[in-house]
């Protein structure tokens, strides 16, 4: 056995062992009707969209009936934050339930050389970080979670969680894969610098197409096949970030969309807009075929987003920002006849809640030697219960930024630029989510107390397994590591 053969046996049998520890349980919420099936899941993501972008988000702009239907059949929650307030790490703490601190992927996992023009060659590529860098392959991502319990698994759309093979869907729990696995592509010609991008599995293949409506169709083909079994299925649209291609940066839109607010080609914001309501349209498209079906009654559909972008309002800030406007994000969940419509919530909950969620739905109880940050959210879905989330905590190229109850610490700086100034700002959510009043000079225990807190939640991160690919380097520059960091598995 060489090198490489070893890392991914000892590697593989973690993973497994983990798994195993996942204990299934009888539930009393489980199946239809009639008892017989387990509940489906789809998690619908977007890409880089605005906290008032829809709708039932009080635009008065974007067009999406479909999604404003499901908020009108379900519940909305205006209170629901992510784990970063950019792409990757967002997406490590969906996935694993656990702060990106915690997993070892939090912060991007991309090549900037495009940002000068550069196009890479194929063998240059693999060995760049986009190529050759991603999740841990020991972190438990939840299609594995839920496989023990019978479900079909399938992700279609934008991965960004590692390229090289063994950080790909097929080896994370996934069944079924059609999408690209870096941070962005060209919604037409699917390159990343002028390199082909798309998977189907783990081949890349070359398709035409606008990348939604591809999507769409696999999320269709992917419920007809699996109708008679449990499944659970992640549609994570790159839609509406900005094409991600040296020819094209802006976001990208099929003309009968973006007409529908205005002329051709239309503003970026315009077509930022129509690529929400393009989405919207395969939104609308899926709830259509699981009625088709008859599954209707028996599948939570959340839709929610990785980061703020767009229209933010009335929150501050956008994307790459820890004020509100970045990590506070829409958060829809649909299941006819388990949770009521026409509910608008504010309880406090995060997406590191949905895996325990979604383990709690499929009747498995996780693994004591898996250490999850989120809680079962169902209880607030179903408007029977008060969230159990009292506080979160972030952290990302130095910036810094902690919720606890009503408060809320931030502290923005230049990227990976540590101020001497540690003090940031201080704001009481409950009468200024907009962070308009800095309360941090009339308030100072309270803003003591809630750095402590965030100095407790490093500790412990850093106090954790250590996992790839960031590990405890980082943590030993700012110091949170314990000055010397170990080469593990995961980091190779």
């Amino acid at each position: 056995m060489n090198r490489r053969q070893f890392l991914h046996f000892t590697s593989a049998a973690a993973v497994s062992q983990l798994v195993a520890g996942c204990r299934m349980l009888p539930s009393k919420t489980q199946g239809n009707k009639s008892g017989s099936k387990k509940p489906n899941i789809i998690l619908i993501f977007s890409d880089d969209q605005g906290y008032a972008d829809l709708g039932c988000c009080g635009s008065k702009e974007v067009i999406s009936p479909n999604l404003d239907k499901m908020a009108a059949e379900g519940v909305r929650l205006t209170n629901f934050y992510v784990t970063a307030s950019v792409c990757t790490p967002s997406r490590s703490g969906l996935l694993t339930g656990r702060y990106p601190h915690r997993n070892g992927l939090f912060d991007m996992i991309r090549n900037n050389m495009t940002n000068f023009g550069h196009i890479y060659k194929e063998l240059e590529y693999a060995v760049s970080p986009e190529g050759a860098q991603g999740l841990d392959v020991r972190e438990v991502v939840i299609a594995q979670a839920l496989k023990p319990a019978g479900y079909a698994t399938g992700v279609f759309g934008k991965w960004d969680s590692g390229r090289a093979r063994q950080f790909m869907p097929l080896q994370r729990g996934f069944d079924t894969f059609y999408g690209f696995s870096n941070t962005g592509i060209d919604y037409w010609t699917h390159e990343r610098y002028e390199m082909p991008s798309m998977f189907r599995q783990n081949q890349r293949i070359k398709e035409k197409g606008y990348a939604t409506d591809l999507f769409r169709r696999e999320a269709i083909k992917f419920i007809e096949k699996n109708k008679d079994k449990p499944f659970f299925m992640y549609l994570p649209f790159n839609s509406p970030h900005g094409a991600s291609n040296l020819k094209h940066r802006s976001v990208q839109a099929p003309d009968k969309y973006v007409r529908m607010y205005g002329d051709l080609p239309g503003t970026n914001r315009q077509r930022y807009m129509a690529a929400i309501t393009c989405m919207d349209d395969a939104v609308g498209e899926i709830q259509s075929k699981l009625k088709q079906l008859g599954l209707d009654d028996n599948t939570l559909i959340v839709f929610t987003c990785d980061n703020g972008c767009g229209d933010t309002t009335p929150l501050r800030g956008g994307k790459g920002k820890l004020y509100e406007g970045g990590i506070r994000v829409p958060f829809i969940a649909r299941w006819p006849g388990r949770i009521p419509g026409g509910q608008i919530s504010n309880e406090f909950c995060s997406t590191l809640d949905l895996f325990p969620t979604f383990l709690g739905m499929a009747g498995i109880k996780p693994s004591k030697n898996i250490k999850l940050d989120g809680y079962d959210m169902l209880p607030v879905l179903t408007g029977k219960g008060k969230s159990k989330r009292k506080d979160h905590f972030w952290e990302w190229q130095a910036k810094r930024a902690a919720r606890v109850g009503k408060w809320k610490w931030v502290m923005e700086t230049d990227r990976y630029v540590l101020p001497k100034d540690l003090t940031g700002e201080l704001y009481n959510l409950s009468v200024d989510i907009g962070e308009k009043n800095n309360l941090a000079t009339e308030k100072p225990e309270r803003l003591k107390w809630i750095q402590s807190r965030w100095d407790k939640w490093m500790k412990e991160m850093a106090a954790s397994e250590t996992r790839g690919p960031f590990g405890k380097a980082y943590l030993d520059k700012i110091g949170y590591g314990d000055g010397s960091y170990r080469i593990t598995n995961g980091d190779i």
